[in-house]
């Protein structure tokens, strides 16, 4: 059998350039499959890496006045033990596509719950600064491998109609556990809330075993009476899943047809367009400026003239609700036009905050730009959370095909973490150098972002992972 006729009959089910409707006729069956108690199981056991993900990025705040004064840090010393979660992150969104292609999502999972399990083991038992660090450097080793893991094996296991409102929870419950890590940090002590961070890495771990692996993983790797079984445990037992499981296979086995494995592989050109919408959407994504607000909410704050904890509270109820309302609007609008709101409603509340900062620096309209900042800080938090903070992770979830998805991932997961960490690291310098100017400037990357979705993002919703990984390649192959 020649590339061809292997090309045609392994693509042929899965074809269409219409309507989601359209593009599968055949596949009725699979449009509308239903929640189970299995794939409800298994997303909520994912989640608990999103929660340990939370977690880690809300221990240093409530934590510093503790950590300062009974282990005699300096500010250098623990702004040190702040930032290094990132660095660690880095490291670990390098390996993690590779680690989740060799020991699968659920395995990959396992060992991020085995790496923060030492993280905070050290921190909760630390006697100086080294120890501190070396376990924020491993809980962002842990982290970044999270960051990769939890989406991609949610966005495998769930049909396409569920697809969205599961891998939307991920940054729902990032948002939400970082706002407990806020309350419970503030009542205990710093080394006991270190100690509870165990909880979740122990839940997940003795959760994965009950759960399957990723069926694309399964398939992708050769085992197909594993995969067959994975799948029918997640659609239920008296599911046909015949249909899905035939596309599932038959594009698995084109790609190891048609593609040679290495890293160098996903920048052919039939995989750029995928590369440009995945990786832009994670640069805007960070440069559009929202963990430097999130990680310095008290000292804007402060520079309005507004009390840093009602700032802070305001900012975190903010994010709750906006996040929340994102999920539910993302089931019924799609991907694409809520990334194109929530990336102009970011520009437009940045944009309000600039121009308040500004008033307030000439000295003019003084109340009026009171109001117009705690109106621009919000609707900027609001409109990033809606879209701009979640989506990216679910369409590099969708977009890239499981041959390439591993290089892809962790190069999009890399540029993610390094956009956090340039971002949370220039911010003060920024905002010294022009409170109005970094709001500019965000306000400027946010406008683009909009240009960026309308022009290059495709509608994922109601799609098969095959369909839309088949319909962005075959435009550029």
């Amino acid at each position: 059998m020649n590339r061809e006729t292997t090309q045609a009959a392994a693509t042929s089910p899965l074809l269409g350039r219409g309507e989601p409707s359209e593009a599968l006729p055949c596949s009725s069956s699979s449009s509308a499959s239903a929640a189970t108690f299995p794939l409800v199981l298994s997303t909520f056991i994912a989640l608990w890496g999103s929660y340990i993900f939370g977690n880690a990025l809300g221990y240093s705040s409530p934590a510093e006045s503790g950590i300062i004064e009974d282990l005699g840090l300096s500010l250098a010393e623990y702004s040190l033990f702040g930032s290094i979660l990132s660095i660690g992150a880095i490291v670990g969104a390098l390996l993690s596509g590779r680690i989740a292609d060799f020991v699968g999502r659920r395995g990959a999972m396992w060992v991020s719950d085995v790496i923060c399990i030492f993280g905070w083991l050290l921190i909760g038992f630390a006697q100086d600064a080294l120890w501190l660090d070396c376990g924020r450097a491993l809980l962002g080793c842990g982290i970044g491998l999270l960051t990769y893991a939890v989406p991609v094996y949610i966005a495998e296991i769930t049909p396409k109609n569920l697809r969205g409102g599961f891998t939307a929870l991920h940054e729902f419950v990032i948002g939400c556990s970082s706002s407990i890590a806020y309350l419970v940090g503030s009542i205990i002590n710093w080394r006991v809330f270190a100690l509870t961070g165990l909880i979740p890495c122990l839940i997940q771990f003795l959760g994965l075993l009950f759960i399957p692996e990723s069926p694309r993983w399964l398939v992708k790797n050769g085992r197909d009476m594993a995969f067959e079984a994975s799948l029918q445990q997640l659609r239920g037992k008296n599911v046909d899943i015949s249909q899905e499981a035939s596309e599932i296979r038959d594009y698995t086995i084109y790609l190891e047809w048609v593609t040679q494995k290495g890293f160098l592989d996903m920048f052919q050109q039939k995989y750029a367009r995928c590369l440009i919408v995945g990786i832009g959407l994670m640069v805007f994504q960070q440069f559009g400026g929202m963990k430097g607000v999130l990680f310095y909410t008290a000292s804007i704050f402060e520079s309005a003239g507004f009390p840093s904890r009602e700032g802070t509270v305001l900012a975190g109820i903010t994010k709750i609700i906006t996040s929340a309302l994102g999920v539910l609007l993302l089931t019924i609008y799609g991907r694409r036009p809520l990334l194109l709101f929530s990336a102009a409603g970011a520009w437009l509340g940045a944009l309000i905050t600039a121009l308040s900062f500004l008033f307030c620096d000439i000295h003019l309209w003084k109340e009026l730009s009171s109001v117009s900042f705690l109106v621009g800080i919000s609707v900027f938090i609001g409109a990033y959370e809606l879209g701009l903070g979640s989506i990216p992770w679910i369409i590099m979830s969708e977009i890239y095909p499981v041959n390439i998805k591993g290089s892809a991932g962790s190069l999009s997961n890399l540029v993610s973490w390094f956009g956090s960490w340039a971002v949370s690291y220039s911010f003060n310098y920024l905002f010294e150098w022009s409170s109005a100017g970094i709001f500019f400037i965000y306000s400027c990357i946010c406008g683009l972002a909009v240009l960026f979705i309308a022009k290059l993002v495709p509608e994922t919703r109601g799609r098969t992972l095959e369909e839309i990984q088949i319909s962005i390649t075959e435009q550029e192959g």
